[in-house]
């Protein structure tokens, strides 16, 4: 049942990249390991799994399949650390576990990959069937910012005093009497380049551009 249900994830992970790689099977594996770990039946259709990926890419997108978390959803979250890893929390009971491969899975890949010197194959081969323990570790954890604070409430918003644009899920930043917004704040992951203008509405081709 297990590989039924791996090889019909890995086949839905390897049609939005025509191909399949070691890191879409680690993010399977590690999906389901965490599902597992919180004792959470996989896919989900519910909010009740939240998921931060550590890194994006095809690994991304085989943790996506596994668990069925998605950014549209807001069950699956980006904290970029360059990381094939991912936390997972189960947002009714606020328990969270980090799952990541073992340091050492590379070399272990070939115990079960019997002929292949290939490292790629090797890995792309034993990943699909090494026994959790040989391939993962997983560790439970506590989330920097409550779980409540992290989803936030429905339909809130509010508007950035200094740049006038719209603020959902409590993102603002008070700055002393000030509502702003990230970016206006100081934090954020962008700089307007000094002199640029801003577009005000889209061209249609047939217009001239209008800048403010």
């Amino acid at each position: 049942m297990f590989s039924h249900d791996l090889s019909a994830m890995l086949a839905a992970s390897s049609a939005r990249h025509s191909h399949l790689c070691p890191r879409q099977v680690l993010g399977a594996r590690i999906g389901l390991a965490g599902g597992l770990a919180l004792g959470l039946d996989l896919p989900r259709t519910d909010k009740r799994l939240l998921v931060f990926v550590e890194s994006d890419g095809c690994f991304a997108d085989g943790v996506e399949v596994a668990t069925g978390c998605t950014m549209g959803h807001r069950t699956l979250r980006l904290e970029d650390y360059g990381k094939i890893a991912a936390v997972f929390v189960d947002v009714t009971s606020e328990r969270a576990v980090r799952v990541a491969p073992r340091l050492d899975v590379r070399e272990r890949a070939y115990a079960y990959a019997p002929g292949e010197h290939r490292h790629y194959f090797a890995q792309l081969q034993a990943y699909q069937v090494m026994p959790d323990d040989e391939l993962l570790t997983i560790q439970t954890v506590t989330l920097a910012t409550p779980v409540v604070a992290i989803v936030s409430k429905p339909i809130l918003r509010t508007n950035c005093d200094r740049c006038g644009e719209e603020i959902i899920n409590e993102r603002e930043v008070m700055t002393g009497r000030q509502t702003l917004c990230r970016s206006c704040a100081g934090s954020g992951y962008y700089r307007p380049v000094a002199g640029s203008h801003t577009l005000s509405r889209v061209p249609t081709g047939r217009e001239e551009m209008v800048y403010g």
